[in-house]
């Protein structure tokens, strides 16, 4: 198992801390990490092995080992795959639900010398964030995977690139706005974050659907 380290971390905390927003910063990052402990058992319950952790300024980012041959070639055993990787992304923002619910239960002012209400925002944002359907977050994950299932692989990829960006840029008409208002410019860090992604993904999307045009054209050569 490898473990890497995003040195923009550094980045978000000295961000965080002269912005006097530290305290909420680590305490983001903690539940982030339980958030990923989630999903780490749930691929653990599926037979799936960890590959790598990679330390991220909004918490750890989990990649799980893929037999390719399985997923590829075998239809059967590569649905099986997309639902065991679809209840591990669902894993990560059930945590986080279940924290909420647990301080709700427990009906107290401070737990562990913090008030209850931010604990259960912390959450709250942290759920809502993930459930973003913008690939990889878990929402887009989901959407990923359920289309896999239904639909296939290459249609999957399509699909789920095509609504992570048009999302992007509603979150990005939607994030500006609140840091306007607001006047809070952690948002608008936030937001960088998110495109950092997105620029990525869809280069790595590029890439993937050359492939299969490239796959498609040598089936029809070798069937001519």
């Amino acid at each position: 198992m490898h473990i890497k380290f995003d040195l923009k971390v550094f980045i978000f905390v000295l961000i965080f801390f002269i912005s006097g927003n530290i305290k909420s910063y680590l305490l983001l990052m903690l539940f982030a990490i339980l958030h990923e402990c989630g999903h780490i058992l749930a691929g653990f319950l599926c037979g799936l092995k960890v590959q790598s952790l990679e330390i991220m300024p909004v918490g750890i980012k989990v990649l799980f080992k893929i037999d390719m041959i399985n997923y590829n070639k075998k239809i059967k055993k590569a649905n099986l795959l997309a639902l065991k990787k679809l209840i591990v992304a669902i894993a990560g923002p059930l945590v986080n639900l279940l924290f909420v619910m647990l301080f709700i239960i427990l009906d107290k002012e401070y737990i562990v010398g913090v008030e209850s209400d931010i604990l259960i925002y912390v959450n709250v944002l942290i759920f809502l964030f993930n459930m973003l359907i913008i690939y990889p977050l878990d929402g887009g994950r989901i959407l990923k995977n359920i289309i896999y299932i239904f639909k296939g692989k290459e249609n999957s990829l399509r699909v789920t690139n095509i609504v992570s960006n048009v999302f992007a840029i509603l979150v990005s008409i939607f994030t500006f706005y609140l840091s306007i208002i607001s006047k809070n410019f952690i948002f608008i860090l936030v937001l960088m974050y998110i495109w950092i992604i997105v620029v990525k993904e869809n280069k790595v999307y590029s890439i993937k659907i050359k492939m299969y045009k490239i796959l498609r054209n040598n089936i029809a050569i070798n069937k001519d």
